[in-house]
């Protein structure tokens, strides 16, 4: 079945689940309210026939019953939920298939106009290839994602990551059920790196908890034994003074919890980051349950039961301990606090789970986010079964696409062509007419080079690949609030460029329109001398230009392997059939776009005959 017909009928089908879970917890609220109004009214009747024996078993059984009630309407809830997301997953998937992508999380903080290319090839921003993959639910997945669409892999770790991919790619079921358990807990004030230096942070009461415990034992049966004194005395004359054994405890009380006052308020400062481990918890239950074969799957999985222990159910104790925790503003809590120092158990309880934990969570968190992205690019993978995983070659300056495409284009309207450029000092020039598709050709390279090595499935039929990094100057941006101009920007991502490939390092380069902020003839000068200079250095890339003359002069030179785009006018109608060709641009169709646009365009008869007046 195509991927959009099956997510088509899981959308049909979640539909008609919401509908009957919808009907179910209907008639749960009934019975709820039905039980709770019956048992009251059993009661009443009992009580008035002094019948206490019965009363007491009726309400036991009310309670219970009652109970189960709320029990089985809240997991009718959470499976509503649950359904409702999947749903949402599906239509989705649908959205991107159709890149429709504006609705879905950008990632337009992780862009960096210093870095090699990502600002080049919309790795992240709007209609980016981060909205097309990434389906994480935590922050640290999306970082995670992030960061492997930012560098290159090595050639051991993209060969791990494409097996995990392929494995996890047909599990479509697991992969959106393990989804939609992290969205139940999406919480965007939350900060995981900040959560995960609180738990890393040193201990407070542990080291002396004995003594802690002793006093909080000592004070406690005293404010107790002091409490039923007062209780027992409060209707008597000497009232008043069997409440001051009571004040006195329950000032010593106030000044221990004052002493403790400020790790408890450390505590609650890092509820709402502590969010996270619902999500956490979630996912690592659903990863647990699950049995993987590939290396990268395996070693993950392994991260969460090491030593005999459980991390979801270690991080369920801390989640427990923390909604505790969030109680403490209550009425109810402070009263018994001051009467039993509560705060002095829960932040014990809190620092025992440190003590035995803090050093796994990070590793936790890592192996999740690892587990998300991995998840992610087979979503990827499988909604797109065109696409390839290139083959990661030992030799190094080493590029064969077949139909190479871009994939942020969509499958109806996008051209593939086929590309191959092999050893070092190869460069290759593409020259084309305005809007022939020589700028979307860079950038379909460029973002299948990173797509390719990160791990990815590339939008390709087939493809080799070398290990190296990638570098771009494509959309070079004037900062005017450092005085800095677009062809000075530019310059700057030269001198770049050039130091990389002097530290001897295997680079891909991919340049579009050199020294565009300067005269035509500065331009053609440096675009040669420069075109010259990394062939003297056996660069390894490709160049885009609209200078024919460049072209052909650096082929000539045989600097340069030519390649171009071209343009046809028939009747005034012109048409681009986007499909690269060996050789230099046979058609360049400024001329014939601004006279489209009104101008009049001057001949060269017209420019002699002003010349000569």
């Amino acid at each position: 079945m195509m991927p959009v017909n099956q997510y088509q009928e899981y959308i049909q089908k979640y539909e008609a689940k919401i509908q009957n879970l919808s009907d179910e917890i209907s008639k749960l609220s009934v019975y709820r309210l039905a039980v709770f109004i019956l048992t009251i009214a059993i009661i009443t009747v009992l009580a008035n026939e002094r019948m206490i024996a019965l009363v007491l078993m009726a309400a036991l059984l009310g309670f219970l019953g009652f109970g189960h009630v709320i029990n089985r309407y809240n997991r009718m809830v959470y499976l509503k939920q649950q359904t409702a997301f999947l749903k949402e997953i599906n239509e989705h998937e649908i959205f991107r298939l159709n890149n429709e992508l504006s609705g879905f999380e950008s990632g337009k903080h992780f862009i960096s106009y210093e870095h090699p290319y990502i600002a080049d090839f919309d790795v992240f921003g709007q209609h980016s290839l981060f909205q097309l993959i990434n389906r994480t639910t935590t922050e640290s997945g999306r970082v995670l994602l992030a960061a492997w669409l930012s560098a290159p892999a090595s050639k051991d770790t993209i060969l791990k990551r494409q097996e995990a991919i392929r494995e996890l790619a047909p599990r479509l079921d697991w992969r959106q059920d393990f989804q939609a358990s992290g969205m139940h807990f999406t919480n965007k004030k939350s900060d995981y790196h900040k959560f995960l230096e609180w738990i890393e942070r040193p201990v407070h009461l542990l080291p002396q908890q004995t003594k802690y415990l002793l006093i909080c034992i000592l004070l406690s049966a005293l404010s107790t034994a002091a409490a039923v004194y007062y209780v027992m005395h409060a209707f008597s004359e000497n009232s008043i003074m069997s409440l001051l054994p009571l004040l006195v405890i329950l000032i010593v009380n106030f000044f221990v919890l004052k002493k403790v006052k400020l790790i408890s308020r450390e505590i609650l400062e890092n509820i709402d980051n502590a969010k996270i481990l619902g999500t956490y918890h979630a996912l690592i239950t659903r990863i647990e349950a699950e049995k993987f074969h590939s290396q990268i799957l395996c070693k993950a999985q392994q991260t969460f039961s090491k030593d005999n222990y459980s991390a979801a159910s270690e991080i369920n104790a801390l989640k427990k301990i923390l909604a505790i925790f969030q109680n403490t503003g209550n009425l109810l809590y402070t009263i018994f606090n001051t009467l039993w120092l509560l705060d002095i158990y829960w932040i014990l309880a809190t620092e025992r789970w440190k003590e035995r934990n803090g050093t796994y969570l990070r590793g936790w968190a890592s192996a999740v986010s690892e587990f998300e992205v991995l998840s992610s690019l087979a979503g990827f993978s499988y909604a797109n079964p065109s696409f390839t995983f290139p083959e990661i070659k030992t030799d190094p300056y080493h590029i064969h696409f077949e139909k190479l495409g871009h994939p942020l284009i969509s499958q109806e309207k996008r051209i593939c062509n086929d590309f191959m450029l092999n050893g070092q000092g190869q460069i290759a020039m593409i020259t084309g007419s305005n809007m022939a598709g020589k700028s979307t050709f860079l950038r379909s390279l460029g973002v299948n080079l990173a797509l390719a090595l990160m791990g990815a499935p590339c939008c390709a039929s087939a493809g080799e690949v070398s290990h190296m990094k990638v570098f771009s100057s494509m959309r070079t941006l004037d900062k005017l609030e450092e005085g800095i101009s677009s062809f000075y920007a530019e310059l700057k991502r030269v001198e770049q460029l050039l130091k990389l490939i002097e530290s001897r390092q295997a680079v891909f380069f991919l340049l579009d329109e050199m020294f565009k902020g300067t005269n035509s003839e500065d331009r053609h000068k440096g675009g040669f001398s420069l075109i010259k200079q990394l062939s003297e250095l056996n660069a390894f890339g490709i160049i885009s230009t609209h200078d024919l003359e460049l072209a052909k002069l650096a082929g000539q030179h045989s600097i340069v392997i030519n390649y171009s785009f071209n343009s046809e006018i028939k009747e005034d109608i012109m048409t681009f059939n986007y499909t690269l060709t060996p050789g230099l641009c046979q058609d360049f169709n400024a001329s014939a776009l601004m006279k489209k646009s009104g101008i009049k365009v001057l001949t060269d008869i017209d420019i002699k005959n002003l010349d000569s007046k």
